[in-house]
């Protein structure tokens, strides 16, 4: 059996205001083997970059607070290190990519200081050698060693997003987490930026937790797939399972709405609805208003997560 890297075990994160507390995530549980590649799926709001914060230690609070749950990475349990301990995970161990280039680099500072800054923090290295390293990691996504000194507003969109996975790979992580990492880029720059992430992280022997809407891209790069939904993972399971053998009415829902060129069809079949507010989370199963499935036990009663396969998870009262 494959060793794991990362397991979360019931995950919950509020953000508590004076008006009102959001339940942004709801015991989430995953596991990442080393090596794997994990797919986290859901619509806007779902709690899929709350989940990658939490992993960093990054939630901000106020007014976020983890309210229980484990995080264990190669065993250890994240939420019970110091903060000076988990300075020293991050961008070592594990790096994050975040949703926005144009926001992720500062622009007063070069390319090149922002990812040998990286390396002096994590690697007992002197400057010259931090900045051979630089030049050697923007050689490797594709960019040319002399834009070193350039500025974050000398590059273009898929180039920022270019220099971003070289802060994040600097360092050899164990585990990248790659967050909406082509939304902001334009399709033809999107399936360059996949195609080079895939390579460097079978380059690199990572581990990626991915997060993204587009379920063409989580059937061409990952193994496992966790389909999230108001704060909770409703489906979780193989790329098989998820794709061929779908459980859950939102995961089916979601497959729907998707374009299909075999068939010749008129209009796409939504989800219709919305996600329920997160401040004010339904008794039942937050997915009731919006299933066309739904009997009178789901609105009522929360539903347990069941194992139908072996691997393969869904909430939802059908299965059990």
């Amino acid at each position: 059996m494959s060793e794991k890297l990362l397991e979360i075990k019931n995950l919950t994160v509020h953000y508590a205001t004076q008006e009102s507390t959001v339940k942004a995530i709801n015991n989430v549980s995953i596991v990442l083997n080393k090596g794997e590649t994990l797919g986290l799926v859901g619509e806007t709001g779902a709690g899929k970059t709350t989940t990658a914060l939490s992993i960093m230690r990054l939630v901000p609070d106020p007014p976020g607070k983890i309210i229980g749950g484990e995080i264990l990475f190669e065993g250890e349990n994240l939420n019970k290190k110091s903060l000076n301990e988990i300075r020293k995970i991050r961008g070592s161990k594990i790096s994050m990519i975040f949703q926005d280039p144009m926001t992720s680099l500062n622009p007063v500072i070069t390319v090149g200081d922002q990812i040998a800054e990286v390396i002096r923090l994590h690697e007992k290295v002197s400057l010259v050698e931090a900045n051979i390293k630089a030049q050697k990691m923007l050689e490797t996504v594709g960019i040319s060693g002399e834009r070193f000194g350039d500025y974050p507003h000398q590059f273009s969109g898929g180039m920022k997003q270019r220099v971003v996975i070289a802060i994040a790979l600097a360092c050899n992580p164990t585990l990248l987490i790659a967050d909406e990492p082509t939304t902001a880029l334009d399709v033809t720059i999107q399936a360059q930026v996949m195609e080079l992430m895939n390579q460097l992280k079978k380059e690199y022997n990572m581990s990626m937790l991915l997060i993204t809407h587009d379920l063409g891209v989580v059937a061409e790069m990952c193994d496992k797939v966790a389909i999230m939904y108001a704060g909770e993972v409703v489906e979780y399971g193989t790329l098989e399972h998820i794709y061929e053998n779908t459980k859950h009415p939102y995961t089916k829902g979601l497959f729907g709405s998707i374009p299909n060129f075999s068939e010749n069809v008129k209009r796409l079949n939504p989800i219709e609805g919305l996600m329920p507010d997160p401040s004010n989370l339904p008794d039942g199963c937050n997915f009731a208003d919006r299933c066309p499935n739904r009997s009178e036990v789901c609105v009522h009663k929360e539903p347990i997560t069941t194992e139908v396969d072996t691997g393969h998870f869904v909430k939802c009262h059908k299965y059990y």
